[in-house]
């Protein structure tokens, strides 16, 4: 029955947009029509006694729904659109219909209420309408969404911020489809970024962290990331052990665009922030992001190695590659590739024996070198041990000696000594 009515009505936006292009009526006069269908559709399926009773209330409730969100006051407005959130969220073809019958442009107008109650009925049915859904996505950026952004950030409930930055998280998620974003990031970076700066709860700012990492994936909102600070708010986020993840995954995005490398070069953040989490032995994932992004910008700069040297990073990075995760050994070796390779080089040909060829510098990582440097580890360690063991025998082998000395010295100095 449910069906049959969507046909119908359907049928009749066809007819209804036919009209339109006709000029045969006003934009009242097609609401009104359209609402007349609305209601006889109602009465029909009310009175249908075959029909599935469930399925019966669902559309009844859609259709008075719909005439309430265009027609009826606020309090019936608010009522109207916690139903059509309960509605798209439970039934996934109703969702385009909800948007034919412009229920999509009526919610854009409430979230712009001065009341948080409609503006947080409004956010939640649009959250629904948009799950799965490009059309109302698209939909909702042409209504003009992201011009109901709050300016003020420390203006608002919590609640009413958190269902903007869930939407907005919904949105993004388009970013990397032919539907570019790049017009509406003047409204959505202020916002995001104001946001994750604030004394936020987590679990919003972790939802503003998804928007920017949707946008970075497209190269040309890398221009837009940086000029609004993103890159220092995402450098202080990744010391933040709840948030590094999406910061690092975000900032591996930037880091391999000019401005974005730049902009992490300049950083006083950089490198000792990275070097930091690559200590954390708990998070693998962090530290295989933090190790990739110290490798690009590693890369082919001789002043970014010297930096990284004088923070400490050698001894860092030779406990990763043996107890980090197989990836970022694997990154942790070719870095301590480079500064080996880079030491041998100031020492000169002449300075101690030579390890063979040596890799260009910053060159791409191939198994073969990888395990090359796998080796050179082993060696090393195996070397270390050596000494070790060399030193404590040595000072055995010395101790013995000395006790039997004094041994022999007690037995026969007593009768020897004239005292």
């Amino acid at each position: 029955m449910k069906l049959q009515f969507f046909s119908r009505v359907r049928r009749f936006l066809q007819s209804k947009a036919a009209r339109k292009r006709c000029g045969a009526s006003s934009d009242h006069l097609e609401k009104s029509r359209t609402m007349n269908v609305i209601d006889k559709e109602a009465e029909a399926t009310e009175g249908d006694p075959e029909g599935d009773r469930p399925q019966e209330d669902d559309s009844v409730v859609l259709q008075k729904s719909v005439k309430r969100l265009h027609f009826g006051s606020w309090e019936e407005k608010e009522k109207a659109a916690k139903e059509i959130e309960r509605l798209a969220r439970e039934d996934v073809k109703s969702r385009k219909l909800m948007a034919e019958l412009g229920v999509i442009q009526m919610l854009v107008s409430m979230a712009a209420s001065d009341v948080s109650g409609r503006q947080q009925a409004a956010l939640k049915a649009l959250i629904e309408l948009a799950n799965g859904t490009f059309t109302n996505k698209a939909l909702m950026l042409e209504s003009g969404i992201l011009l109901k952004l709050p300016k003020r950030i420390d203006v608002g409930e919590e609640l009413t911020k958190g269902l903007f930055a869930e939407l907005v998280l919904s949105l993004s998620s388009i970013a990397n489809t032919r539907f570019s974003l790049a017009a509406g990031s003047s409204e959505i970076l202020p916002f995001v970024i104001g946001i994750l700066g604030s004394d936020s709860k987590a679990e919003i700012k972790d939802l503003c962290l998804g928007t920017l990492h949707n946008l970075s994936s497209e190269l040309e909102n890398a221009g837009p990331l940086v000029s609004n600070g993103a890159v220092h708010t995402l450098l202080s986020l990744s010391s933040i052990k709840q948030l590094s993840e999406k910061s690092l995954a975000t900032l591996g995005h930037l880091v391999v665009t000019l401005m974005g490398k730049k902009a992490m070069e300049d950083s006083s953040m950089v490198p000792e922030s990275l070097i930091e989490i690559l200590t954390w032995d708990d998070m693998p994932k962090c530290q295989e992001l933090s190790a990739y992004i110290l490798m690009i910008l590693a890369h082919q700069s001789s002043t970014q190695r010297e930096k990284m040297a004088k923070a400490g990073i050698v001894p860092v990075l030779l406990e990763v590659s043996l107890l980090g995760s197989p990836l970022a050994q694997k990154r942790a070796m070719k870095l301590l590739q480079w500064f080996k390779d880079e030491r041998q080089e100031r020492m000169g040909p002449h300075s101690g024996p030579q390890t063979g060829r040596i890799i260009a510098m910053g060159s791409p990582v191939n198994p073969r070198e990888a395990q090359e440097g796998k080796k050179m580890m082993k060696s090393l360690v195996k070397q270390s041990l050596h000494k070790n063991m060399e030193m404590i025998t040595r000072r055995a082998n010395a101790a013995a000696e000395s006790s039997k000395l004094k041994s022999l010295v007690i037995s026969t100095s007593s009768k020897s000594l004239p005292y």
